[in-house]
């Protein structure tokens, strides 16, 4: 059967031939190769309408409001999965079994721990500094102590660095926050599960034993599953043009870090946390509530709306069920910045202009307040989600390197400066 082109025709030019490549799901692609052999490329500035690769990982339909892993829809994997179980599930492709999971979380356990000469690279940041340059300077620092794991055209190699990645970031990350309040680090405890260790080594201290509040727990490894993978974002498509290069997985990683760490990316959540701080009170709602509607206030309510979902966030339904959880477990309803957020949320599923314009709560509505009830700072909230990504970070880079049409990216440019001109020597320059 042939394939179905789509027909380009060129003034002054012979007409191209476009092959139309159809997906398990999702819209269809031109195949615009062709496109060079006329000296032609095509503009498509922040990549919005370009695929920029195949990937067999996660699905995004925003219309439907539709997020599938492998398949699975979010919502499932959240309500009846763990992390580490998806983190299989993206790494590999399938659910695991029983005896698979138990190997898999046995290997992870083997890399928690941290080389002790890498401790040392934290003493040399100010204790003020952001707890995201600390993650780009140490994960990228990884590839300097694991020598035995840097092939990537190896599959040990490359499963051994994802391991490592995976079981290393809580640590890293906790040593952050202890490393800023002037706390001793504290070491990983391998009985625990991925979330509760984590949150061991955040808030426990020698002096005291404490064991981390399940609820807590499930809400923390719920926020993990629900940032585990999101497509061709701008970090994962950083780690991937990284990655295509040929440098090592932890410099790759370091990268999408450091993507992540912008604001427009990764600090949405901690936006939230200053938006509901500028508003101060419950009884200011109605004043910020006519800025954001106003279109010549730069004003902008955050955690709301999605530039990929155009309808409701999938995440934010199992996030907003964790969200009331937390609170009543700690008996947070009555706090003020809380009270704000909830009075927020009320009035976004009513108002008829939220609801015309889709505006409802995202997902980095409710995290950021779960994380802050848990006892999070602000300025962590990216760290948290860069350790949750780093699965679907790896696992996008593991399926680039393993494609065998893996190329260099190297991207066009429509180029509108000076054209070609002749030198001028500096003493007959007007």
């Amino acid at each position: 059967m042939d394939k179905e082109v789509a027909k380009l025709t060129l003034p002054g030019k012979e007409s191209l031939d476009l092959p139309i490549i159809k997906g398990t799901m999702g819209p269809d692609v031109l195949d615009i190769g062709a496109l060079s052999k006329a000296d032609l490329f095509t503009f498509d500035p922040g990549f919005r309408s370009t695929a920029s690769c195949e990937s067999k990982i996660t699905f995004i339909d925003g219309n439907k409001g539709l997020l599938l892993h492998r398949g699975y829809p979010i919502e499932q994997l959240a309500e009846k999965s763990d992390f580490l179980e998806v983190c299989y599930l993206l790494l590999f492709g399938e659910l695991p079994t029983q005896t698979q999971k138990d190997k898999f979380i046995s290997k992870l356990k083997n890399h928690t721990m941290i080389h002790e000469q890498l401790i040392k690279f934290y003493s040399g940041f100010r204790r003020d500094a952001h707890p995201m340059a600390i993650m780009c300077g140490v994960v990228g620092a990884l590839s300097a102590f694991y020598h035995d794991s840097l092939d990537i055209h190896n599959e040990e190699h490359r499963e051994t660095a994802a391991l490592r990645l995976i079981a290393k970031m809580p640590t890293l990350a906790a040593m952050c926050y202890k490393y800023s309040i002037g706390h001793p680090f504290v070491s990983p405890l391998n009985k625990m599960s991925f979330a509760e260790n984590f949150l061991h080594m955040m808030f426990s201290v020698p002096s005291e034993e404490s064991v981390p509040n399940p609820i807590l727990v499930k809400a923390m490894d719920r926020i993990f599953i629900l940032h585990a993978d999101h497509e061709q974002n701008a970090s994962t498509s950083t780690v991937r043009l990284a990655g295509s290069s040929g440098a090592n997985p932890f410099a790759c990683i370091a990268a999408g870090i450091a993507a992540l760490w912008g604001p427009a990316h990764g600090g949405a959540n901690e936006a939230v946390l200053a938006m509901l701080s500028e508003i101060q009170t419950v009884s200011n709602i109605p004043k910020f509530i006519d800025k954001a509607k106003d279109k010549n206030d730069p004003f902008r309510l955050m955690g709301f709306g999605h530039r990929v979902y155009k309808n409701f966030d999938p995440r934010a339904t199992v996030m907003r069920k964790t969200c009331y959880e937390v609170l009543d477990a700690l008996g947070l309803h009555d706090d003020p910045l809380f009270a704000i957020a909830l009075k927020l949320e009320e009035i976004a599923l009513k108002d008829p202009y939220f609801i015309e314009k889709k505006l409802y709560p995202n997902v980095d509505f409710y995290s950021g307040i779960i994380l802050r009830a848990i006892g999070i700072p602000t300025n962590m909230f990216t760290v948290i989600f860069a350790m949750a990504r780093t699965v679907g970070w790896i696992a996008h880079w593991n399926e680039m390197i393993s494609s065998p049409d893996q190329s260099i990216n190297r991207p066009r440019q429509l180029y509108t400066g000076p054209v070609m001109r002749d030198f001028i020597d500096v003493s007959k320059r007007g």
